[in-house]
C-alpha cells in the first residue's frame, strides 16, 4: 500500500470508490475534476490516494473552510474500500492530513463519520458534536403537488440570475443548522465553484419568486439515474408557507420525467421542519452520520 497526492487524473476511481462507501452519494467524476479546477488557494486543500497494487483503495481530503467567519476552521474527509479497511489506511491518511492542516493554520477540524467508523474517529481525538441523517426516495412515486401560493411563481434556475440565487442561498444558509456558521461566502468562489459546477442541474433545480426576488430554492446535482439535493432554502420572511414543500415536489418531478430514479438528500437533526417535509415527501432513511469535532 502507497500514499500518493490526488490528482484530477483520479475523478474516475475516486466516484468509484465514494459510490462503493456511500451509495446514496451522487459525485460524479465530471464534478471532480470541476473541484480541482475551481478550488480556492485560500483552502490550502490536500488530497490523497491510497492504492495497493495500483489499484484505488482509499482517500483523504483536508482543507480549511473559507466561506465562515471563524478562523481556523478546517475539514477532513477520509474512505477506505471496504475490502480494506482494518489494515492501517485509514490512520495512515489521517497521520498526512492532520499534519497538513497544522502547517496551514488549522485550529479545529470536523470530520463525519458512520456507525461503523465512529470508534476510529473518536481514536484519533475526535469527539461527537451532531448527526446528519441521509435519506432517498423513487421520484417516479411522490404525493399530490402542493399549490402555488397567490404572488409566488415558480421557475427553474436555469432562467434566473447567478445573482438572485446567491443572495436566496447564502441568506437561507445563515442559520442553518452546523458547527461553524457559513457566513462568509464569496460571490466568485460561489460562482465557479456551486453555479458552474457540471454536477448542478438548473433544469431540473426549482425556486418559488416573489416578484424577482427567490424566496425559496432546491438545488439538484445529477449522475445519470441518481440526483442529489445540494440545497433548500428559504430565506425567513418567506418561512411557514409551504413554499420548500412546493419547490421540492416540483424539482423531483422533474427528476422523474428525466429519467431519475433515485433522489438523495442529507439533513442536520436539528433541522427539524426540512426533516418533516422530506418525510412527507416519502424520504426513508438510508444512514445516520455522526458529525465529530477534534482541537488541534
Amino acid at each position: 500500500m502507497r500514499i500518493r497526492v490526488m490528482t484530477a487524473d483520479d475523478a474516475e476511481a475516486v466516484s468509484l470508490l465514494r459510490r462503493e462507501v456511500y451509495s446514496y452519494s451522487v459525485m460524479s467524476p465530471a464534478y471532480l475534476r470541476h473541484q480541482f479546477a475551481t478550488r480556492s488557494a485560500a483552502e490550502r486543500h490536500l488530497g490523497l490516494i491510497a492504492e495497493d497494487g495500483g489499484q484505488v483503495v482509499g482517500m483523504g481530503t483536508a482543507g480549511l473552510n473559507v466561506w465562515t467567519s471563524e478562523p481556523g476552521q478546517s475539514e477532513v474527509a477520509i474512505q477506505v474500500h471496504p475490502s480494506h479497511r482494518r489494515r492501517g489506511i485509514g490512520g495512515a491518511l489521517a497521520s498526512r492530513l492532520h499534519g497538513h492542516l497544522s502547517e496551514v493554520g488549522a485550529v479545529r477540524i470536523r470530520t463525519f463519520a458512520t456507525l461503523s467508523g465512529l470508534s476510529f474517529a473518536t481514536g484519533l481525538g475526535y469527539e461527537p458534536s451532531r448527526e446528519m441523517h441521509y435519506s432517498g426516495l423513487d421520484p417516479r412515486v411522490l404525493p399530490e403537488q402542493p399549490p402555488v401560493p397567490d404572488g409566488i411563481r415558480i421557475a427553474t434556475l436555469d432562467t434566473l440570475h447567478p445573482r438572485q440565487v446567491f443572495v436566496a442561498d447564502t441568506t437561507a444558509t445563515l442559520d442553518e443548522p452546523s458547527d461553524s456558521p457559513m457566513d462568509s461566502v464569496d460571490y466568485d468562489d460561489w460562482l465557479k465553484e456551486i453555479w458552474e459546477s457540471p454536477a448542478s442541474d438548473k433544469t431540473l433545480s426549482v425556486a418559488a419568486l416573489a416578484g424577482d426576488e427567490v424566496a425559496c430554492f432546491t438545488a439538484v446535482a445529477a449522475d445519470g439515474d441518481r440526483a442529489w439535493s445540494d440545497m433548500t432554502g428559504t430565506i425567513p420572511e418567506y418561512r411557514g408557507r409551504g413554499l420548500a414543500k412546493l419547490v421540492k415536489s416540483v424539482a423531483l418531478r422533474r427528476c422523474a420525467e428525466a429519467g431519475i430514479t433515485g433522489a438523495f438528500t442529507s439533513n442536520d437533526d436539528a433541522n427539524k421542519p426540512m426533516l418533516a417535509i422530506n418525510n412527507w415527501l416519502g424520504y426513508r432513511r438510508i444512514e445516520t452520520q455522526t458529525s465529530l469535532l477534534r482541537t488541534l
